[in-house]
C-alpha cells in the first residue's frame, strides 16, 4: 500500500501508512467515484463508505483517521450526523457537499468540521491535497493534547513532591498550613465540627539513639503507613516536624477523634513490636475541636491540640488528652 507524504512547514515530510477514510453520502455514484479517487490516491482498500446515519452508527468510528460527509443526506441532516458522531469519537469531519453556500460553510465549522469542500467538477482532484492537510492537522493536535497531558501530569508530580513528607508519604507542614487555613474557614463558614490531633512517638530519641537512625526511620515510616491506613477521604495528616504528627478530621467531634486515635495508637504499637522485636511503642496524644474549644483561629486549634499533647507527655505518656480540659 503507498505512503501518505505529509509536509508540515518548517518540518521533514513524515509518512503516515494504512490511513482508513470513511465516506457517508446516500448519493451511490458520488460516493463510487470518492471512494476510487481516494483508493488511488491513497491505496487500494483505504476507504470505507455507508450510505447515512444508521449505517455509519454501525461502524466503529474510532476505527477511522478521518470521516468524509455529506451536508445532505437521506435519513438525517449532515450537521446533526456530525454533532452525534463527535459525541462517540474525536475522529475529524469534513463536510463535503454541493452546497455552495457561505453561511452553510460557516455553521458546518462552527458545528466541529475541520473543513468544508464543495463538489464541483474538479474537487475529485483537490480532495486528496484537503485530506493530507486535515490528517497533518489532527495528528499535531494529538502531539499536541499528549505533551499538554504529559506536562500536566509533570506539574502534579512536581505540586505533589512539594506538598509530600519523602520519608513518610504524609503531607509536609507547609502544605498543612494551607489545607488547615482551608479547612477551618468552612468549619466556621458552615458551621460543622472539625478536629485537630497531634500525636507524638513516646521515647522516639532514645529508641533512634539505640537502635540507629535506619530504624528511626522505619518507625517514622510506620507511623506514617498506620496513619493512612486509618484516615478517611475527607482528613488530613501531616509529619510536622521530626516524630510529631497532626491529623484533622472535619465534621468530627473532640470526643470521636480521640476514639479515631485510638485504632492508630493500637496497630502503631503491633507494628512497632515486629519491627523492634520487643514491646512496641507508644504514642502521647492532643485532640482539640472547632466547637469544644471555640478557638479564633486556625492557628490556636492547631496549639490547643498541642498544649493537650505536652499535657499528655507530663501525666506520664501513652494517653490521649482532650484540649476541653485546658483554658484557652
Amino acid at each position: 500500500m503507498p505512503s501518505v507524504f505529509l509536509f508540515p512547514p518548517g518540518r521533514e515530510c513524515q509518512t503516515v501508512e494504512n490511513i482508513k477514510l470513511l465516506i457517508i453520502d446516500d448519493d451511490p455514484d458520488q460516493r463510487d467515484l470518492l471512494r476510487e479517487a481516494l483508493d488511488d490516491h491513497f491505496g487500494h482498500d483505504s476507504t470505507s463508505s455507508v450510505d447515512g446515519r444508521q449505517s455509519a452508527l454501525k461502524l466503529d468510528l474510532n476505527a477511522f483517521d478521518l470521516i468524509l460527509m455529506d451536508y445532505n443526506l437521506a435519513d438525517c441532516s449532515g450537521m446533526d450526523l456530525m454533532a452525534e458522531v463527535h459525541g462517540l469519537c474525536s475522529t475529524p469531519v469534513i463536510m463535503v457537499t454541493g452546497e455552495n453556500v457561505g453561511q452553510t460553510a460557516i455553521a458546518a465549522i462552527t458545528r466541529g468540521a475541520t473543513d468544508y469542500v464543495v463538489k464541483t467538477v474538479d474537487y475529485l482532484v483537490t480532495i486528496p491535497l484537503v485530506i493530507r492537510k486535515n490528517l497533518m492537522v489532527a495528528r499535531m493536535k494529538r502531539e499536541l493534547e499528549e505533551k499538554n497531558k504529559q506536562l500536566s501530569e509533570l506539574l502534579e508530580q512536581v505540586e505533589k513532591a512539594a506538598a509530600t513528607d519523602p520519608l513518610t508519604g504524609l503531607y509536609n507542614r507547609r502544605h498543612f498550613s494551607r489545607v488547615l487555613d482551608q479547612l477551618f474557614a468552612d468549619a466556621h463558614r458552615n458551621g460543622h465540627d472539625l478536629s485537630c490531633i497531634m500525636l507524638d512517638l513516646d521515647k522516639y530519641k532514645q529508641l533512634n539513639d539505640t537502635f540507629g537512625h535506619q530504624m528511626g526511620d522505619e518507625l517514622l515510616v510506620c507511623a506514617g503507613k498506620v496513619i493512612t491506613a486509618n484516615l478517611r477521604r475527607m482528613d488530613v495528616a501531616a509529619r510536622y516536624g521530626g516524630d510529631e504528627f497532626v491529623l484533622l478530621m472535619p465534621h468530627t467531634s473532640c470526643e470521636e477523634a480521640a476514639f479515631a486515635v485510638e485504632r492508630i495508637r493500637e496497630e502503631f504499637r503491633e507494628g512497632t513490636a515486629k519491627l523492634l522485636n520487643r514491646e512496641g511503642m507508644h504514642m502521647s496524644v492532643g485532640v482539640s475541636s472547632h466547637f469544644k474549644n471555640r478557638p479564633a483561629s486556625a492557628d490556636q486549634l492547631v496549639a490547643l491540640a498541642d498544649r493537650a499533647l505536652y499535657e499528655a507527655k507530663d501525666a506520664g505518656r501513652d494517653r490521649v488528652v482532650l484540649a476541653a480540659s485546658i483554658a484557652a
